[in-house]
């Protein structure tokens, strides 16, 4: 008898271990199918935002309206995140992560789609190109030949469709359902780990897909500027009749390539989902008392998830210290926001590079170093197994370092381009009354040069004009991106010989020292990141641990909604219509509507970004210093 005794529990051991086995490697399993899945919505959430200029530029719509379009994700996010996380946590979840999933794919291709509707993209210039051959027509010059063409004044708007497509809506709803697709991937995600993980490894393993998250960043934007290098319509014409170039204004890089890109992998991972059980089996590791809210194989039904609800919605929201967490973080996602959406749009203004630059440097610099801050932060709460109280204060002190290391951003930026007629008078003065008086000016007035018009020339002077015609120039040399004008008279009037008043195609070049500035501003920003990233896994935790433990899934429902509603939708909206006060030059169409801002007030628009940014991070790091203090009162009682 004792020997079967024996026996038995040595097969009860066994058995034990085996299923701890089972359960360990299909969380693995589900860990590392949800860090491809981080990885490709973040790919191509980061992907969509670095192609914000080119978007813009493509469809001439102002930034206000791109910032409706980015804030569409949050939108279709806000309209199920709720209801799957909460009642998508009493079933598969495992399945209904991948439904989403596949749907994210879904929207995202059909993002792309409407380049493939589209004309072709048509941009003024004063060589236009009569075939894809590379033969050119000069077209926008001041001269006799030219006179009748350009002596009669702009008299009238045409109706052209192309001009007038109102195809961004696709975008936007594209976008919507990538955002309602992603609703139930992070609550249903997080709360799976940290029902069948250790308490102490759920704060690694989140920490741990977070920095795989971010590596999907990294390639979103070096995609993006792979992307922005190639002409939009480079599946429809010959490169060499492209005459300008991706630091023009005008350019508009291939965005809907990295869409098709970044939506088959969406699809891709979408499939490893639909193979996992709903729950995994008992492990020894885990136990009922550290996760009484654990899922079992009953559905509930329909009546006691509605019976349900409101008692679950009552304990939350009189939860003091889980409101003042939330007040925190909508505070600093709509700096977060801001800064995600609109840094490399800053940084291509302010320094004036191309969009392509600014995404590889941002990719190969900054995220790494968020990457790394992530991962050091998740390793530190499991190693040294940091309370709620330690994690809230090292998210306090990781923001507090932020704040400081963004102040210089204040003074790391360029002058103003000078642009005749916009930033400066045809003769130089930089006084608002002398530029607006000096229009039209003596040295083109006799040429009629056209408002619709934005094809700048870089005269010898070192000052753009917006046309060969708003330079004054009379004959051309060469074609295609070689051209060169010559005996231009408004460039005459600086004092220069007839020998020295030329212009080349494109804005003349911004002062070496914004090459400094720019590497500068990386460095910092890199830094600046580092240092908050390494409180976001803290910062994730506490929704879990602030709250009872069958109400995790609606706390980061709840949190996740607060802060789409109240930051990630209207902080790219409002902030876009900052932008757009800001502009100093805007594009017509040829229906006479508002296009996309040619040029900006860049030292205004420096101004409003930081402090804008900077302000916000300041408000949200006192409300979780009154968070802290909450925390501590409530972990004495």
């Amino acid at each position: 008898m004792e020997g079967r005794t024996n026996g038995m529990e040595y097969s009860g051991r066994n058995q034990k271990t085996s299923q701890t086995k089972c359960c360990s490697q299909k969380l693995k399993i589900f860990i590392g199918a949800l860090a491809f899945c981080y990885f490709s919505k973040t790919m191509t959430g980061f992907y969509t935002k670095s192609t914000i200029t080119q978007i813009e530029r493509r469809f001439e719509i102002p930034s206000s309206t791109v910032g409706i379009i980015d804030g569409s994700f949050e939108m279709g996010n806000m309209l199920v995140i709720t209801l799957v996380s909460y009642v998508g946590a009493k079933f598969h979840r495992p399945k209904i992560i991948g439904a989403g999933v596949l749907l994210m794919g879904i929207g995202t291709l059909l993002m792309a789609s409407p380049h493939f509707i589209m004309g072709r993209y048509k941009y003024d210039t004063a060589a236009t190109h009569n075939n894809d051959a590379g033969n050119f027509t000069v077209i926008s010059i001041c001269s006799s030949d030219s006179q009748e063409t350009f002596q009669q004044p702009f008299s009238g708007c045409q109706t052209e469709e192309a001009e007038s497509s109102p195809l961004w809506v696709v975008v936007l709803l594209g976008n919507t359902l990538r955002g309602i697709g992603e609703a139930s991937i992070v609550p249903l995600g997080m709360s799976f780990i940290d029902d069948y993980a250790r308490p102490e490894n759920s704060a690694f393993y989140i920490g741990c897909l977070n920095t795989l998250a971010v590596i999907g960043p990294i390639f979103g934007f070096i995609l993006g500027s792979l992307c922005a290098k190639l002409y939009v319509d480079i599946d429809l014409v010959n490169q060499e009749s492209v005459i300008i170039t991706p630091q023009d204004s005008r350019w508009v890089g291939a965005w809907w390539l990295g869409f098709v890109v970044s939506g088959l992998l969406s699809l891709l991972a979408a499939f490893p989902f639909w193979f996992l059980p709903r729950a995994l089996p008992e492990n020894s590791q885990t136990s009922e008392l550290d996760h009484p809210q654990r899922q079992h194989k009953t559905t509930p039904s329909l009546t006691e998830i509605v019976k349900d609800l409101p008692p679950s919605f009552k304990r939350l929201f009189t939860n003091k210290v889980y409101i003042l967490y939330i007040a925190y973080s909508t505070v600093a996602f709509n700096s977060f926001a801001i800064t995600t959406t609109y840094t490399p749009k800053y940084l291509e203004q302010q320094f004036g590079q191309s969009a392509s630059k600014t995404n590889f440097l941002i990719g190969v610099t900054s995220l790494p170093a968020v990457a790394l801050g992530i991962f050091l932060s998740g390793l530190m709460m499991k190693r040294f197994k940091w309370d709620l109280l330690t994690a809230t204060r090292v998210n306090l002190f990781a923001g507090v370092v932020m704040i400081f290391l963004t102040i210089p951003f204040f003074a790391l930026s360029c002058e103003n381009l000078d642009v005749a007629g916009v930033t400066v008078s045809y003769q130089g003065s930089t006084e608002d009354q002398d530029i607006k008086s000096d229009l039209p000016p003596f040295c083109n007035a006799h040429c009629g040069c056209s408002d619709l018009q934005w094809d700048p020339v870089c005269g010898e002077n070192g000052v753009t004009y917006i046309s060969p015609c708003h330079a004054g120039c009379n004959s051309t040399q060469g074609a295609g991106r070689n051209m060169t004008f010559h005996d231009c008279s408004c460039i005459q009037s600086w004092g220069l010989s007839i020998g020295n008043s030329s212009a080349v195609l494109g804005q003349c070049s911004r002062d070496p020292n914004c090459n400094r500035m720019f590497y500068i501003y990386l460095g910092l920003l890199s830094l600046a990141f580092f240092m908050y990233s390494l409180g976001t896994v803290p910062f994730l935790t506490m929704s879990l641990r602030i709250v009872d433990p069958e109400l995790k899934s609606l706390s980061v429902a709840m949190l996740l909604l607060a802060i789409r509603v109240l930051g990630g939708i209207p902080a790219p909206i409002y902030f876009g219509a900052l932008i757009d006060s800001t502009c100093l030059k805007w594009g017509l169409k040829k229906s006479c509507g508002r296009g996309a801002c040619r040029i900006y007030d860049i030292e205004t628009f420096r101004f409003l970004f930081q402090a804008l940014t900077i302000g916000l991070r300041v408000l949200a790091y006192s409300l979780l210093w009154i968070t802290t203090i909450a925390i501590k009162r409530k972990s004495a009682e």
